[in-house]
């Protein structure tokens, strides 16, 4: 792709958002976002993203998040996600449930009904999970590849399954052995500058 094709598709996607943060980049072919969808700065997103709000629903992303290829997000209330927060390919996140119990009307008539979900900073969700309404994910969380979360996930926690369950805590009772490897690592190769810095 080259410069006159990244711009034309920063400017075409830069439009399509309720509020836009400062150095985020489009070079895209397909995003789509219909409704109220916020990003703060330096959000990045993969190919086929779908952002999708209903009535007065939002979708806030704080800064330095995003989405790999083929995510869908829904809202009919809020999906909130955090800093430093990256939803891997396929994943879907939704706050809406349709009440069918009890319903006659046609499927277009259907009541929806939104409760909002809150992903934390510093969350990884893997590779086609589903996120379903009024989770609330901790900070530090991890949520293992194909899990589907309906029930909130505490801070560090490692949930995995379909339903989604505790697997582990990432900083707790973890074993003198490994707990070494890591601080040597650390002390070898250190953090990599951060490339995006405002």
């Amino acid at each position: 792709m080259n410069t006159l094709q990244r711009g034309w598709l920063n400017w075409k996607h830069r439009r399509k958002f309720a509020r836009l943060g400062k150095g985020c980049r489009f070079p895209i072919p397909d995003l789509t976002v219909e409704g109220h969808v916020e990003l703060g700065d330096l959000c990045r997103f993969r190919n086929n993203a779908t952002f999708r709000t209903h009535g007065e629903g939002r979708i806030v992303f704080s800064s330095r998040s995003g989405c790999s290829w083929g995510v869908l997000i829904e809202a009919s209330s809020l999906v909130r996600i955090e800093e430093y927060t990256a939803i891997a390919e396929y994943s879907v996140v939704s706050d809406t449930h349709w009440v069918l119990i009890g319903n006659e009307e046609a499927p277009s008539g259907v009541e929806r009904v939104g409760r909002p979900i809150h992903i934390g900073p510093n969350v990884f969700v893997g590779s086609s999970c589903y996120i379903g309404p009024g989770v609330t994910i901790g900070e530090g969380a991890v949520v293992a590849t194909h899990s589907v979360v309906l029930q909130d996930v505490g801070p560090y926690e490692i949930w995995s399954g379909a339903p989604a369950r505790f697997v582990s805590h990432r900083t707790q009772n973890i074993p003198e052995a490994k707990l070494r490897e890591y601080q040597e690592l650390m002390a070898r190769q250190g953090l990599r500058a951060d490339r995006y810095k405002t």
